[in-house]
Formats: C-alpha cells, structure tokens, sequence
C-alpha cells in the first residue's frame, strides 16, 4: 500500500507577481539534482495523526518555521512512486535562508559501513509559478495549478512582501 504524506504550500505576492516557498531534499541522493527535485515541505502522516496537523508538524521539522494562518485544501496528487500527497496552501511571508532543517541518518556510501547525517532539506527558496513549475517533482505540479484557481477565485488571501 502506498505511503500518505501531509505537506503545505507556503505562497506570497511579491512585485505583483504570485510566488510560492519550496524545498530541496537534502542527502547525497539529490546533491546534484534541480529540476524535478524540489518539492512542498511535507512528511509521512503517522497513524491516527489528522493530516493538516502532520503537514503543519513536518512543515515545521524541515524548515524550523511555524506558520499560522488560513490553511486552504489544494486537494492531493500522487507522485511516481505511488505516494499520495495531501496539501493545503497557507497565505505566508518569511525569508528562506533562514530554514533550519532536521537531520537523518544514511549508510553512505552504500555498503560501507559507515553512518553519515544529512540534512534533510538542504536548502529552501520562493519561486515565481514558471519556474516553480520547472522545479518541483511532476507529481506534483498539478497543485500549482489548484492553488492558482483558488486565488484567483479569492478564497486564499494573498500578502504583499516588500
């Protein structure tokens, strides 16, 4: 049976134009990887855990960001591998260099016995649609779109960074 995320899409207006905060797994599997690779702050939903509290907690251990606000469903999309991905877009404005993320442990390399620790996410940035589209796994891309309808509908506020 696939595995169940929670994840969460910061975005922000900025010069006009719509932008939206994501994330770049850390670790030697996606050290040289770019466009395809990035992806929404989100995590496994642990049992019995209601997903919007496992996307605000994950958000929260990749990035060391809380954010509070007007959580809007996105709807779900289901990566490559099978993994289904529930999200919400929350209207925020924080800067990126400041993400300060958990760690995990790895074999690496493979078969060597030794341990290294990497960073789970190893870097963060805002991107405006176009290229955030060029960036983020595929599976995913379709909720760039869903969050795009919500706001031109008005049911997500926007904030104007300056």
């Amino acid at each position: 049976m696939a595995k169940t995320s929670a994840g969460l899409l910061p975005f922000r207006r900025r010069d006009g134009a719509l932008e939206v905060f994501l994330v770049h797994p850390g670790g030697p599997f996606f050290a040289k990887k770019d466009a395809g690779a990035w992806s929404m702050a989100k995590g496994e939903i642990e049992p019995g855990e209601d997903p919007l509290a496992a996307a605000q907690r994950e958000f929260t251990e990749e990035t060391g960001q809380n954010i509070a606000g007007a959580f809007v469903p996105l709807g779900e999309c289901r990566q490559a591998g099978g993994k289904r991905v529930i999200v919400w877009a929350v209207a925020a404005d924080f800067d990126a260099n400041t993400i300060v993320s958990n760690n995990f442990e790895l074999e690496w390399p493979p078969r060597s016995g030794r341990r290294q620790i990497f960073p789970e996410i190893d870097r963060a940035q805002w991107f405006g649609l176009d290229e955030a589209r060029r960036r983020i796994n595929k599976g995913q891309a379709a909720l760039l779109d869903a969050l795009v309808k919500r706001v031109t509908a008005g049911s997500a506020p926007i904030p104007s960074a300056t």
